[in-house]
């Protein structure tokens, strides 16, 4: 039977939550993040019955589509998704709600043609004048979008009408490009939005494995007792991708992968390992135990991002037999570009849990495969018993939990292989979410936009944990621009990354897992 606490945090979409009447307003709704996923899953959730019987969506964008032209538009995405099954009556039921509205960003017009839509819904469909915003845009327009909301009285403190109804903010990453930006970012929203608002989005946590870290950990006493550093010798937290920046090259070449992916999804799944026991299962004690695991983070000196840190640019190369172009052959990107696709870390929490237990971090583009994968790797028993026998090569017990493309967990140990002789060899033993539950999975989009209209903020960030994510990797950024300009590329397109991530680890007499 599982426990209270189990019971809680798998509490998900089979329990059919469900949310109170609402509109959910997409600024961007014709880019590739809405048009693949928002817009499907939000659909997925309604054939699924997991949303309200008064219920819209608002596109706003400034394409000049019309409501019937932009459906027709996502009705084909809908169709051409390989993890969401189309039904065409359901469909048709969903698509009626679906309001498109044209707009710049910064144009007052615009708003105020929103706030006229929104009030008409209200009235006609009932929705209580609960709205949910999200900003599905480049991260330039947010502050302009905030800010008309404000102007325009659709809002957060500004709504004259705010004691009818809930209004809440999605926030897509990166939510700032360095600890300045961030600040002045969270200061604006802040201005129009509650903090209780605000939802700072990061998909990887909406995905089944990363939330199940929490109840593996909090809900197995056979784990628990065991993570700490008396018996962890070290911690993997790999998120590679065999695709390169697609259309992105423009946004890629202000980012970057640290600001990409390290600030956000990797130092995320750190936190989700690390963390103490939360003492409720709620939105503030989760984040306060992760806050509390990016203050415990040793920051780097200048000299420790050179002997801790690689970056790495791929060049071109062959993955899954097919020759592909370098970063510097992509569209909207400089010949010369020196911003990195590559980035492997070393970092150090500085608590009693973690102390001495180094966690090795890696990302890159154009590695060849995509996974995402923590791996916690054991430290061996005494050898004692098999020293007589030569059985001393013996492999640590790991523990990984593979986040994509197949969900699942696993644990390898030592077993003795059958026979006369005494011969001991690794096995596995794991389980796939597909196998193990059956039934139809969630996405992650599915899970964070039902918990966003719930109200559940607990896998979203807050403030102070976003500027803390900002804090620890600003010092790599100064220093990467401080000293020359790498000579890259430094990788081929289908291999693991650049040679010195295999010395960053390999010197401490550890290797990269092989996936």
């Amino acid at each position: 039977m599982e426990t209270l606490l189990g019971d809680r945090l798998r509490e998900g979409l089979r329990l059919r939550r469900m949310s109170q009447p609402c509109a959910v307003v997409i600024f961007g709704a014709t880019g590739d993040l809405a048009r693949n996923r928002l817009i499907p899953d939000l659909y997925s959730l309604a054939r699924k019955g997991l949303l309200p019987g008064a219920f819209t969506v608002v596109a706003y964008a400034r394409r000049p589509f019309t409501s019937e032209t932009f459906r027709e538009q996502v009705r084909e995405a809908v169709q051409e998704s390989s993890d969401i099954r189309y039904d065409p009556a359901v469909w048709e039921t969903f698509a009626e709600g679906i309001h498109y509205i044209q707009g710049d960003y910064a144009d007052p017009a615009g708003y105020l043609a929103l706030r006229d839509l929104l009030a008409d819904l209200d009235g006609r469909l009932g929705l209580g004048g609960n709205r949910l915003f999200y900003l599905a845009t480049p991260p330039s327009a947010y502050e302009a979008i905030i800010a008309r909301l404000g102007t325009a009285q659709l809002a957060g403190r500004t709504r004259p009408d705010r004691v009818g109804g809930w209004t809440r903010i999605i926030i897509e990453k990166p939510f700032g490009s360095d600890l300045e930006t961030a600040r002045a970012l969270n200061a604006k929203v802040g201005e129009v939005f509650d903090e209780t608002e605000i939802y700072r989005i990061d998909h990887y946590l909406g995905k089944e494995t990363v939330q199940n870290v929490l109840v593996f950990r909090f809900a197995n006493t056979i784990f628990e007792p065991i993570w700490t550093r008396q018996y962890i010798d070290h911690v993997q937290i790999t998120v590679a991708e065999s695709g390169g920046i697609a259309r992105r090259g423009g946004y890629y070449e202000e980012a970057g992968i640290a600001r990409d992916m390290l600030q956000n999804h990797l130092l995320q799944l750190l936190t989700l390992v690390a963390m103490e026991p939360p003492t409720a299962i709620e939105a503030d004690a989760v984040r306060n135990e992760k806050v509390k695991i990016l203050l415990a983070i040793r920051p780097y000196t200048p000299e420790e991002v050179d002997a801790f840190v690689v970056e790495g640019q791929y060049g071109p190369g062959v993955i899954d037999g097919r020759e592909v172009s370098g970063y510097r052959q992509e569209e909207r990107v400089a010949p010369d570009s020196v911003t990195p696709t590559y980035v492997a870390a070393r970092f150090e929490i500085d608590n009693w849990r973690w102390a001495g237990v180094p966690f090795y971090l890696r990302t890159g583009k154009r590695l060849p495969k995509r996974v995402t994968e923590i791996a916690i790797q054991f430290k061996l028993p005494p050898l004692i018993l098999f020293r007589q026998a030569g059985l001393e090569d013996m492999e640590p017990n790991m523990l990984t939990l593979n986040i994509q493309p197949d969900e699942g967990i696993a644990v390898r140990f030592e077993a003795k292989v059958p026979g006369q002789a005494t011969r001991i060899r690794a096995v596995n033993m794991a389980f796939d979410y597909g196998t193990a539950f059956g039934g139809e999975e969630p996405t992650a989009y599915e899970r964070l936009l039902l918990d966003s209209m719930v109200g559940d903020r607990t896998l979203f960030a807050r403030r102070d944990e976003v500027e803390q994510a900002w804090a620890l990797v600003v010092p790599i950024l100064e220093t990467w621009a401080a000293r020359p300009a790498a000579d890259f590329p430094n990788y081929e397109a289908g291999t693991w990354g650049p040679a010195a991530a295999r010395a960053l680890i390999e010197r401490d007499g550890r290797r990269w897992r092989r996936l």
